[in-house]
């Protein structure tokens, strides 16, 4: 029989997270941890919420975790895209006898790493500014830039200079602007951006925005990447819908908003039937999600750089084997649980 219970657990930032969004300093996520009673054993999983973007946020996203957790059964049903992805981490690792989710893979043996993307967040100029020079010491070859927070003539100064410095063959450059495009100047935006050699834009425009969408995928002159698209569409109807009707260049999938990996891998076949490209993308979890997703991309073995850079991003963060070697992130070494084990439990 499978028992659960579940904590809240506050994230620390490095720094203040601003996107066009919000600015965050902290950010509270929940962990689960699943007990099979035939064998005593346990494994952990982390229900993510995101709190302004996902379609969980609500007043009763406790009471529903609680009731998860009372029906281990059913968690893998529930109406909430980031407990159905705690779950499907916490009852995968139990049935592989391990604490975290593992899936067999060179990269989880420790055998090579995964392409990721430097994600440089939104600051003021100088502070973007410096953020990239950092990311480019280090050695990335692509970098992902948050627009959308400040004046674009400074966001294209910005780029400017990344250009006066690395050509297209030597620095990719992807572009994400959280929405923050009014539909009629997206395309002109869109267009003086593209002069920089722009490998895609995620959302220009805010989800739900279909008409003006598909218009800008029919135009523009960047390749668009659907992300908050994405969340809220369950059925495989309402996926072909909306890839059939926007027709984008790429999806972005991020697990713990579209409903975890079983759902992002109907995304993921219904788009390659369609020549859609994919990556994926972490949305601010703990390193109990991050694991997750990476070793799910990890066992597809993705062509091209994926957004699982988000480790570093706390002070507090769940001490896991993972690591950020130049632009390839890393799984080196065993699983531990005993930070999870400390943790105050309730249920």
């Amino acid at each position: 029989m499978l028992t659960a219970r579940w904590t809240s657990y506050d994230l620390d930032f490095c720094f203040e997270a601003v996107t066009s969004r919000e600015r965050m300093k902290s950010k509270r996520t929940y962990f689960v941890e699943v007990s099979d009673s035939a064998n005593g054993k346990k494994a952990y999983g982390e229900c993510a919420l995101f709190r302004g973007l996902s379609h969980d946020d609500g007043p009763f996203y406790e009471e529903c975790l609680a009731a998860a957790c009372g029906d281990v059964t059913a968690s893998l049903s529930s109406p909430f895209a980031s407990i159905r992805f705690g779950f499907e981490m916490a009852i995968g690792a139990l049935k592989d006898d391990s604490v975290f989710l593992k899936i067999p893979s060179p990269w989880a043996y420790g055998e090579m790493g995964i392409p990721i993307n430097g994600l440089i967040w939104m600051g003021d100029k100088a502070l973007m500014f410096e953020r990239i020079k950092e990311k480019l010491a280090l050695g990335f070859h692509v970098l992902k830039l948050k627009i959308g927070g400040i004046n674009l003539e400074d966001e294209i100064d910005l780029l400017a200079y990344i250009r006066s410095k690395f050509s297209c063959d030597s620095l990719e450059i992807r572009l994400d602007a959280n929405g923050s495009f009014a539909p009629e100047k997206a395309l002109n935006n869109i267009e003086r951006l593209s002069c920089f050699q722009i490998h895609s834009i995620e959302q220009p425009v805010k989800a739900g925005m279909s008409d003006a969408m598909s218009e800008i995928c029919r135009k523009s002159p960047i390749k668009i990447a659907l992300d908050e698209e994405l969340i809220g569409l369950k059925t495989a109807e309402e996926k072909m819908q909306i890839l059939d009707y926007i027709n984008p260049q790429y999806i972005i999938l991020k697990p713990t908003l579209i409903g975890g990996l079983r759902q992002a891998d109907e995304w993921i076949e219904l788009a390659t039937q369609r020549n859609i490209g994919w990556w994926a993308t972490s949305a601010l979890e703990s390193n109990i999600g991050l694991n997750a997703i990476a070793q799910w991309v990890a066992a597809k073995h993705p062509k091209i750089p994926q957004g699982l850079g988000t480790g570093q991003l706390y002070k507090n963060n769940v001490p896991m084997p993972l690591s950020v070697k130049g632009d390839r992130l890393f799984c080196e070494g065993d699983f531990d649980s005993r930070f999870m084990d400390k943790l105050l439990w309730r249920q």
